[in-house]
């Protein structure tokens, strides 16, 4: 198959942003990234590890380079877990992003420069410093159910972001 064969011609078709979001557990914790307070987004909340897949990269690929770039680590397993798509509006793309659970062996990270890692314990979870969609999402992630979890998060015309996971 050619490349010019997918029907990717511009601005004929609804485009998508690849990227990862990972979330790694090491016995009973969670890592979490504490934005910045510098960074454009999510400043000073709590998200998982993750960024734009660069081109060449497998999701999986883009997952790991994201981990070792945000925090140092190589985790011992890493699942997709879930495929979720933000939908975009008018003339701005969507996101597709892929997310993926993973485990740790050793807790030791290095330094950020997106921010300060945290573990936090399972059984007492920072929900209010999280970034809006994580108290919906982390919960099911984190059920231990080997199934996928797909989702479609949409903004209405306030711009206010809806969240549906299957």
């Amino acid at each position: 198959m050619r490349f010019h064969e997918q029907g990717t011609v511009a601005n004929q078709r609804y485009t998508v942003v690849p990227r990862t979001l990972s979330f790694l557990l090491c016995q009973d914790r969670l890592l979490l990234l504490r934005g910045a307070p510098t960074k454009r987004l999510w400043a000073n909340q709590l998200n998982g590890l993750g960024g734009h897949i660069e081109p060449g990269e497998s999701p999986r690929q883009g997952a790991l380079r994201e981990i070792r770039e945000e925090a140092g680590l190589t985790p011992q397993r890493l699942d997709l877990r879930g495929l979720i798509h933000v939908s975009g509006h008018g003339d701005h793309p969507g996101v597709m992003l892929f997310v993926f659970v993973g485990e740790m062996a050793d807790p030791a990270t290095q330094p950020s420069p997106e921010g300060q890692l945290e573990w936090h314990p399972l059984d007492a979870l920072p929900w209010d410093e999280m970034v809006a969609d994580l108290p919906h999402l982390l919960p099911r992630l984190l059920a231990g159910e080997a199934n996928m979890l797909f989702g479609c998060y949409t903004a209405d015309a306030s711009d206010e972001m809806h969240y549906h996971l299957e």
